[in-house]
């Protein structure tokens, strides 16, 4: 399985913007696809956005026009752009990659968007 370290989460104001990366262990331009999950307390996890080997993207309505994902494969790290951020994007998030059936989720960075 592919190990996935993400970071950059924190506390941000509404309104604020914030980058989230994830360190794959592997090359990810050989993966299936790739993409960012959320889970707030309480709450399922969401899918908020896929990336495919391909580039073609796919955005929950949720975050449609305000997150950007992204993907630097030298250095096998996905990117996830977050700009004006709500509080109810406040949550755990956690970027997954799949490959072959098999998924692979890390362990997850805090964002709270609190004033």
């Amino acid at each position: 399985q592919v190990q996935l370290v993400e970071s950059g989460g924190g506390l941000v104001q509404p309104g604020g913007s914030l980058r989230l990366s994830c360190v794959a262990s592997e090359s990810i331009s050989s993966l299936d696809a790739m993409g960012w999950a959320r889970q707030a307390p309480g709450k399922q996890r969401e899918l908020i956005v896929t990336i495919t080997r391909s580039d073609t993207t796919n955005y929950a309505d949720s975050v449609k026009g305000r997150f950007t994902i992204s993907r630097d494969n030298a250095k096998n790290t996905l990117y996830l752009q977050m700009n004006s951020l709500k509080p109810e994007d406040t949550a755990v998030y956690s970027c997954a990659a799949v490959n072959q059936g098999s998924i692979s989720w890390g362990q997850g960075t805090q964002v709270t968007v609190s004033s």
